[in-house]
């Protein structure tokens, strides 16, 4: 079926369901931004592939709101599908609970699915529907219609040991407890699948590039239950739960365990699916607070920085490697994109514990760079020649750590437009790679300084400058993220995060530069304790698309300085032509 011919099917279900409006979040059961193929509901419904949006459905209506990433990409894959662009954040854009509210009838039905819609969505649709007497109701429409839509992996649950953990399972889940004392809970539920993986330090491989597994823990004072395909976990792995004192029960018979609770104060995230909160409400009190271990997660211990500070070095070998091979042989031979992307997962092959990329690889060139989350298929992509630039965004997970980088460079001739702005963007990395700042910082703070540059030319880009990364983990993590919009959480020592600026001109090229950076302690003066940033990614800039006259000396010094570093820790790992040609682009500007 095509996605107009879904979308009238999921009508006539409406239809026979009494229901005027149906939600399809972008979700699985535990809220993942990367979904396990039998639950990209969303995808298969509207034909748009992104990481973030969601679809309303009415009796004669359809809407798609996503964020400014993929605003490019969903207006051509909703293309003849019947569905609508919204662009959410931008100025005229409806919140789509009010345009509901206006596309619904007094005394209307909106359904979604449950176990698919997050409690703190669940809530907020109730509370404003109700200003038209419109009932929320679980309905998981798409079953009816969704026929093939796949089953879950089979894929083994293996061990990620204490060694590159940098702390057990017993000590993680004591840390735990000691937050449920504090907050006065007597049982906890983990669904997300970063925390339920960090937590029993095991790693799967049920989503593409996300080494997580299908799971919910509940923990209680005495006992901790691990809920998995119990056919999946390695022998290891059932060690690992036992020497951890940590039941294993089959994944199906997490809902049953639930029901047995009564009279218990049961501390979960509010972005726990709506299943969950309906399961346990009629005989509990629940406490609505993020997952202990969610902060913890993100606060990498010294045994996983020095993880990512080993596999940075790795990846920037690889890097190297491919774009010396880029740059050397485009025009040279036939290549596009998507190739350009698969040779660039052999070069990480080729490294010490390479376990697969840590997501897609967004390999833009010319105009596709523009579109910020682009992903080129194996058929149609763009044709790859010694012209004008190309974007590449990608990232590895290897066994002590998560990379993401992004660099992006001339093939041919370009402007002396795009070198400005590859020069602005680049500037903007620069000094929020410099930044001091107090502790009680947020990400929100921070965000303008990478700004600054484009801002000072009434220049901007539309996504954020930083997410989280995990340590052979999601490559996005929270709870800390460096963006316009404020998120109450202080960036703390140990987290690490992107620092990714860019700039893009619709129709012409994209631009975004990217490196790693962990928060440090950088010193205590009478005013307080102030954090600094620790660059973890080693790979070099190009200096033919600089205008060094833009830079101030603080910043070329920095420059500089980092190519020294990435000299000192890559160039032992080169040789002959490849040496030769990094050498000279870690030469000082």
């Amino acid at each position: 079926m095509t996605s107009k011919e879904k979308v009238v099917a999921l009508r006539e279900e409406m239809q026979k369901n009494n229901v005027d409006a149906f939600i399809v979040y972008s979700a699985d059961p535990h809220m993942s931004e990367y979904l396990p193929e039998e639950w990209q509901e969303r995808s298969w419904l509207s034909g748009f592939l992104g990481s973030a949006g969601f679809v309303v459905v009415t009796k004669d209506k359809a809407g798609l709101w996503t964020d400014g990433r993929y605003f490019t990409q969903a207006a051509i894959e909703l293309e003849n599908s019947g569905i609508d662009l919204f662009k959410d954040g931008m100025e005229g854009t409806p919140n789509y609970i009010d345009w509901i509210i206006s596309e619904t009838p007094e005394n209307g039905k909106v359904a979604v699915n449950a176990v698919a819609t997050s409690n703190a969505n669940w809530e907020l649709l109730s509370q404003k529907l109700q200003s038209k007497n419109i009932s929320l109701t679980d309905l998981p429409l798409l079953k009816e219609i969704w026929k093939d839509r796949g089953t879950p992996s089979k894929n083994p649950i293996f061990v990620h040991p204490v060694e590159r953990a940098g702390k057990s399972v017993t000590d993680k889940l004591g840390a735990i407890r000691q937050k449920m004392e504090d907050q006065g809970t007597t049982v906890h539920i983990i669904s997300s699948l970063d925390d339920v993986a960090w937590t029993s330090n095991l790693r799967g491989s049920d989503v593409q590039s996300n080494p997580v597994f299908l799971g919910y823990i509940v923990i209680t004072k005495n006992d901790a239950v691990l809920f998995t395909d119990l056919e999946k976990l390695e022998v290891e792995a059932r060690k690992q739960m036992d020497e951890s004192f940590v039941k294993m029960m089959p994944y199906e018979e997490f809902y049953n365990y639930l029901k047995a609770f009564k009279n218990e104060n049961i501390l979960v995230s509010p972005n726990s699916n709506q299943m969950i909160f309906e399961t346990l409400k009629a005989d509990n009190k629940l406490t609505k607070a993020p997952v202990p271990g969610n902060l913890m997660k993100a606060q990498k211990n010294e045994t996983e920085l020095e993880g990512f500070r080993t596999v940075m070095v790795r990846d920037g070998v690889a890097m190297v490697k491919f774009l010396y091979w880029l740059t050397h042989n485009a025009g040279k031979e036939t290549m596009n994109e998507y190739s350009i992307g698969e040779k660039l997962r052999g070069f990480r092959a080729e490294g010490e514990n390479f376990v697969g990329e840590s997501f897609g690889s967004i390999v833009g060139y010319k105009d596709n760079g523009a579109i910020m989350h682009y992903s080129a298929k194996s058929e149609g992509s763009k044709d790859v020649t010694n012209d004008a630039s190309i974007l590449v965004d990608s990232g590895g997970q290897y066994l002590e750590g998560t990379t993401d980088i992004t660099r992006t460079l001339s093939l041919g001739a370009v402007s002396e437009e795009f070198k400005r702005n590859s020069t602005l963007v680049l500037q903007g990395l620069i000094r929020l790679s410099m930044v001091k700042f107090p502790k009680g910082t947020k990400g929100v703070h921070l965000d303008a300084i990478a700004r600054l540059p484009l801002w000072m030319e009434g220049k901007d880009f539309n996504h954020g400058t930083g997410h989280g990364v995990g340590s052979f983990m999601n490559v996005h993590e929270g709870p800390q993220n460096i963006r316009k919009d404020m998120n109450p959480q202080d960036l703390l020592p140990g987290m690490v995060c992107s620092n990714e600026p860019g700039y893009y001109l619709e129709g012409e090229y994209g631009i975004r530069h990217e490196n790693l950076i962990a928060v440090k302690e950088a010193e205590t003066t009478i005013h307080g304790t102030f954090y600094e940033f620790e660059t973890l990614t080693f790979c070099p800039f190009f200096k033919d698309t600089i205008v060094k006259e833009i830079l101030s000396q603080e910043e070329i010094t920095w420059l500089n300085d980092y190519h020294r570093t990435c000299e000192e820790k890559i160039g032992p790992y080169l040789e002959g032509e490849v040496k030769e040609w990094f050498l000279e682009l870690v030469s000082p500007l």
